[in-house]
């Protein structure tokens, strides 16, 4: 069957018997959530900031958009102190089925809630939004067509003129054969979690491309088993594409964000005192197995700020 990347992607993923309908992301791939708890630490420290500018209202949310099995969620619940729980209104929006052994207090829904008084992330969430593939000719931008069996593609129709409007401005195509991909389902998707948060933070965390380094042939990107694959839309792999994070802010401001900051997830974490510092080394003397210990979450905190890996990951954060 031919179809579009979106269509494609949108069926392979979240269709009938779909791969995010019956798999579970740490099967397939490592995300900053599984790499170290020290991850969950760092959304806590954030969370406290959100509740101190918010003067700490009766009830604080914690919206986690793709949740996955609510690793992330469950680890904030954990730590937070007991006078915080109490007032912690924790949401997972996930597609898949709860995880046995969830929390009881963590609410498990497939739609994102609307009146978010806190704290709504998104980590890696936008990045299997489904969107257009589309390739420059001679002519102009021509949608790129897929063999949702094989991964076979050939061109089709061109864009429509949003789609066009949206290149025009976050996605220059400069030569025949280079290729886009479409934004406007990501932007449209992000503008909504700014449309449910009544008064906090929306963070997206996630593979990100700025306006002036766009890559030449895209990012489209097939995962399995722990690793890359061909992106044949079949429903067997994960499929994904880096984010235009910057089209997403100007998504949010237009959806009523009133400050956005654009960083790294190296800069963000460091900020919030994930800094990857090695223990002194007379700790090994004087105390072997806190040594031990701390050396390893220093290297697990390295891992999530390191520029060439997780840390080199786009932080979008908005107010409202």
């Amino acid at each position: 069957m031919w179809l579009t990347w979106r269509a494609a992607t949108q069926r392979a993923l979240y269709g009938e018997g779909g791969f995010y309908l019956r798999e579970r992301p740490s099967g397939h791939f490592r995300t900053s959530v599984s790499a170290s708890a020290a991850f969950a630490e760092a959304v806590l420290a954030l969370l406290l900031e959100v509740d101190a500018e918010l003067g700490s209202p009766p009830r604080l949310d914690l919206v986690d958009i793709g949740a996955g099995e609510g690793v992330l969620v469950g680890r904030v619940l954990d730590a937070a102190e007991p006078a915080l729980r109490e007032r912690l209104r924790i949401t997972a929006v996930e597609l898949s089925t709860r995880p046995d052994g969830l929390a009881e207090p963590i609410a498990w829904r497939a739609t994102i809630p609307s009146g978010i008084t806190g704290l709504a992330i998104a980590n890696e969430w936008l990045d299997n939004v489904p969107l257009d593939v589309v390739e420059q000719t001679a002519d102009g931008p021509r949608l790129v067509l897929v063999d949702t069996e094989t991964g076979e593609e050939r061109l089709g129709d061109p864009p429509p003129p949003a789609d066009r409007a949206w290149l025009d401005r976050w996605w220059r195509l400069s030569r025949v054969g280079s290729r886009a991909e479409i934004g406007c389902p990501r932007d449209a998707a992000w503008a909504s979690v700014l449309g449910r948060l009544r008064k906090g933070r929306a963070v997206a965390v996630d593979y990100a491309h700025p306006v002036d380094n766009r890559p030449p042939c895209g990012t489209l990107t097939g995962y399995r088993d722990g690793s890359v694959v061909a992106p044949i839309p079949d429903g067997t792999c994960d499929i994904t594409a880096h984010v235009a994070l910057d089209a997403c802010a100007a998504a949010g401001e237009l959806a009523g964000a009133i400050s956005t900051t654009l960083s790294t997830q190296r800069d963000a974490l460091r900020a919030l005192g994930i800094t990857g510092t090695r223990p002194p080394i007379d700790l090994a003397r004087t105390d072997p197995r806190g040594y031990l210990r701390a050396l390893a979450r220093a290297s697990e905190e390295a891992e999530l700020i390191d520029p060439l890996g997780l840390g080199g990951f786009g932080w979008l954060s908005q107010r409202r």
